[in-house]
This record gives C-alpha cells, sequence and structure tokens, in this order.
C-alpha cells in the first residue's frame, strides 16, 4: 500500500526554520517525483516545489525562491523541503504528492498524497 506521511509542520517565528519531511512506503521512491504544494485557509492549493526521479530541483512559487529547498534521500525513503526565513504568508497546511518519473505543478497529475502537516509563521 502506497502511503505518504509528512511530518515537521508546527509554529515557527518570522525568519525562522522548518524542515518538513515526507516518509515514504510502499513503492519504490527511485522512480517517482515527488511535490510539496501548500493550502492556505480559503485559497487553491499550490504548488510549491518538486524534485524528479532523477533529481531535478523546482520551484514553482517565486517568494519561496531562494528560501526553500527540496532534497531526496532514496535510501530513507524520504523527500524534505528545507524551509528558511519563513513569513507569515507561508502558513498553510504543507503537503506532499508523487507521481512517476516527472515534475508538475498541477495538483490533477499525482496520483496519491499525504495528510498534510499545518505550518504556522506568526509571533
Amino acid at each position: 500500500q502506497l502511503q505518504l506521511v509528512e511530518s515537521g509542520g508546527g509554529l515557527v517565528q518570522p525568519g525562522g526554520s522548518l524542515r518538513l519531511s515526507c516518509a515514504t512506503s510502499g513503492f519504490t521512491l527511485d522512480y517517482y517525483a515527488i511535490g510539496w504544494f501548500r493550502q492556505a485557509p480559503g485559497k487553491e492549493r499550490e504548488g510549491v516545489s518538486c524534485i524528479s526521479s532523477t533529481g531535478t530541483m523546482l520551484n514553482y512559487v517565486d517568494s519561496v525562491k531562494g528560501r526553500f529547498t527540496i532534497s531526496r534521500d532514496n535510501a530513507k525513503k524520504t523527500v524534505y523541503l528545507q524551509m528558511n526565513s519563513l513569513k507569515p504568508e507561508d502558513t498553510a497546511v504543507y503537503y506532499c504528492a508523487t507521481r512517476r518519473y516527472y515534475c508538475s505543478r498541477r495538483t490533477s497529475e499525482y496520483d496519491y498524497w499525504g495528510q498534510g502537516t499545518q505550518v504556522t509563521v506568526s509571533s
């Protein structure tokens, strides 16, 4: 059974950092892309960042460039999203999702999703 489980969210002050983890099971991560998405209250879910099966990294939101870094450890079956210099507008539920090989920013193109982890940036 394919599963994705996010962790690492929480409450952080502006300017702080968090590292989100997406632990996978039930499939061979080597052949899959993992995307990170977020959904703020009252807004649509948006793609944040993605890493392909070959390690190509993409950022889909201009405001996170230079602050968020995605990485993967296939041996640990885990993908990470390092988030630095967090801002209140980064507050959202963050989800990871997977699809074969290639990245996409479209939520409809992902086959499996985690349950999400809340990130709140507030003083």
